[in-house]
């Protein structure tokens, strides 16, 4: 197992999931890197979560009153999770689709949201835009219960081509007026009132009393056309492939402008869109074989460090390699505030337009928040993550010895993932280990693995970790 094949490891599975641990890039080494692909994309060869443990521990699971606590959940999954890409996707699409709870402020729609985002995100794009425009968290969001035959809103219609799909300049204002009347009559049932028995579920109605069935014309086309209609209309177009492949290139391979400047700026790398377009295309909008191709491409496997990691991807990343929360324990809500503190609160994006990603993620308070996050897990040698890397640092197949100050840095960065950095930044940890005398697993493991816990604090301090 190469060092070249154990990074190339580490880079996709913080791309598809949420990081690896060192002994986890090992046995995925040894299944080799299209076989990984292949499972990542094929979710369901790998048992899910089961939530009833995590319900014994967090009650409030059980009454969905607290947003809070089913994001906490939500992130107990991408630390535990057996299919980190489904969990990937499901965040992807909570950003492309963004919804707030701050508007509905009601739970169990903006859960169920995110289940059906969980359930079909590596499925056909109609579907998915179908399963959209029946949700009532998103009805709610964007006023489609106010969308009547006769006086159209139309402010899902216009948010579908917009932000869902096709990108400012692929349409016209009329197309926004004909695509809300296709969505006349799409609602919800209104749920039990609140008090005084708790919150719960609602669900998809369409009315067909309140549907407008005249003729449309729409992208071209002409019809008596009901929502179905249009969404397969939209998925059929150019600009559907070419917008979404660079949400998925945005988010998966390299930080790209923000989306209002897609129609003026054009893609960084006009090829790969070419490629996952093409694939798009092909399979008639199915994610999972444009992301079979984004994850097996050379553009990808090259785009290493050139993504900052969202606030989100950042904790649970930590989490995961301090290894934290691998069972229910006290402090599973803290990780939503830490990432809410850093600019990302789950399940409540601020705008329609989600979050704006790349350099944005950072500033001087959130780096710090990001630092000092890091820092304090990664520098807590009673976390079993870190006695795992210290393990792997002072046990590195050979008996206690002196290391040298070299030696000791490389052991760390491997430790912690095969994290890749840069001249200066290994420079400057090379000094502090310098500084220290180096590393001797033979006098004692009270030594060792402070002088470790102490690395670590500075690596994942380092610029690098910043980035995915």
């Amino acid at each position: 197992m190469s060092s070249s094949d154990v990074a190339l490891l580490a880079h996709l599975m913080r791309r598809a999931g949420f990081g690896a641990t060192r002994s986890e890039l090992a046995e995925l080494a040894d299944r080799g890197y299209e076989a990984v692909v292949e499972d990542l994309v094929n979710p369901e060869r790998f048992p899910d979560i089961e939530d009833d443990v995590l319900k014994r521990y967090y009650p409030n699971l059980r009454s969905w009153e607290s947003i809070s606590t089913f994001g906490g959940a939500w992130m107990y999954r991408m630390i535990n999770t057996r299919r980190p890409l489904q969990e990937k996707m499901a965040l992807f699409w909570h950003h492309v689709f963004a919804t707030g709870w701050h508007k509905n402020e009601f739970v169990p729609a903006m859960v169920e949201q995110i289940n059906t985002f969980r359930d079909n995100g590596l499925g056909r794009f109609d579907q998915i835009l179908l399963d959209l425009s029946r949700d009532p968290a998103m009805i709610d969001w964007l006023d489609n219960q106010e969308n009547h035959n006769g006086a159209i809103n139309e402010n899902y219609g216009r948010e579908l081509l917009e932000l869902f799909s096709m990108g400012v300049g692929n349409y016209t204002e009329t197309d926004i007026k004909e695509a809300s009347r296709a969505f006349t009559g799409w609602t919800f049932e209104q749920p039990i009132p609140l008090y005084p028995y708790g919150h719960y579920p609602t669900r998809f109605v369409y009315r067909a009393d309140d549907h407008d069935d005249g003729e449309k014309t729409f992208l071209g086309h002409t019809g008596r056309f009901n929502g179905q209609d249009i969404i397969a209309i939209i998925v059929r177009q150019p600009a559907t492939a070419r917008f979404i492949c660079r949400h998925l290139y945005n988010f998966f391979v390299a930080d790209e402008p923000q989306v209002p400047a897609w129609q003026t700026v054009p893609p960084q790398d006009p090829e790969a869109m070419a490629m996952l377009t093409d694939a798009f295309e092909v399979s008639g909008g199915d994610i999972r074989s444009v992301m079979r191709v984004l994850l097996n491409s050379d553009f990808f496997k090259q785009a290493r460090q050139r993504k900052v990691k969202s606030p989100i991807e950042y904790v649970v990343g930590t989490a995961r390699l301090a290894g934290d929360q691998r069972f229910p324990e006290p402090g599973l809500l803290d990780l939503v505030d830490s990432a809410a503190v850093m600019g990302q609160w789950v399940l409540n994006p601020p705008t329609v337009e989600g979050w704006h990603t790349g350099k944005e993620w950072i500033d001087g308070g959130t780096l710090s928040e990001r630092v000092n996050f890091a820092a304090d897990l990664m520098s807590d040698a009673s976390r079993p993550g870190v006695r795992e890397v210290v393990e792997v640092v002072c046990n590195h197949g050979s008996a206690p010895s002196s290391v040298s100050a070299q030696e000791f840095v490389d052991r760390c960065l491997d430790g912690v993932g095969a994290l890749e950095v840069s001249d200066d930044t290994r420079a400057a940890l090379l000094r502090h280990a310098e500084s220290g005398g180096g590393l001797d697993t033979g006098k004692g493991n009270g030594e060792s693995t402070e002088k470790v816990a102490a690395m670590l604090r500075l690596i994942v301090s380092s610029m690098e970790y910043q980035f995915a």
